[in-house]
């Protein structure tokens, strides 16, 4: 498999995944990194516009699964019972264990499953190397850690192609 980080889809934010052009091409299993791309760092639980998204996932027969590296499991964890979806924490992005384990979990195959998040070095890297559809996002929110901005600057090209390059689901 040939080595990429461009994704297959470019956008702001996660509210402009349409749900039901995600089902027209067969997603039925979306996953998604959950800090900076559901919510900014630190946010403990979902907010309403994100309840809203999911449902409208859910009514498009697509099923959101939250997967974090997040190393503290009590935080996705809560997240996602918050939210009523099932998840994997500490899902080791871009190696593809995690994306398999999470598709096993749901009884999903790659061609069936999306994944969405703000970093490219691991979700659109994993999402790559696992074999499912690559969805982008900006991140919400840079202020804090130093080495976000480092990671960013250091996907900056990437992204200015992905941008480019991106089509309507």
């Amino acid at each position: 498999m040939a080595l990429s980080l461009l994704p297959h889809w470019w956008g702001r934010s996660i509210f402009e995944i349409d749900p039901a052009a995600l089902a027209r091409r067969g997603i039925t299993l979306l996953l998604a990194d959950l800090d900076n791309t559901l919510v900014p760092y630190g946010v403990p639980g979902p907010t309403a516009e994100v309840r809203a998204w999911k449902e409208a996932l859910a009514a498009a027969g697509v099923t959101l699964f939250i997967l974090s590296n997040n190393r503290h499991p009590q935080r996705p964890e809560r997240f996602a019972n918050a939210l009523g979806t099932p998840f994997l924490g500490h899902a080791g992005k871009p190696k593809p264990g995690g994306f398999y384990r999470a598709m096993e979990q749901i009884g999903c195959t790659p061609e069936h499953t999306a994944i969405v998040g703000d970093q490219i070095f691991t979700d659109i890297l994993g999402g790559r190397n696992a074999g499912v559809l690559t969805l982008l996002v900006e991140p919400i929110r840079l202020a804090g850690n130093p080495g976000r901005y480092l990671r960013y600057a250091a996907e900056w090209p990437f992204r200015i192609l992905a941008k480019r390059r991106s089509r309507p689901l």
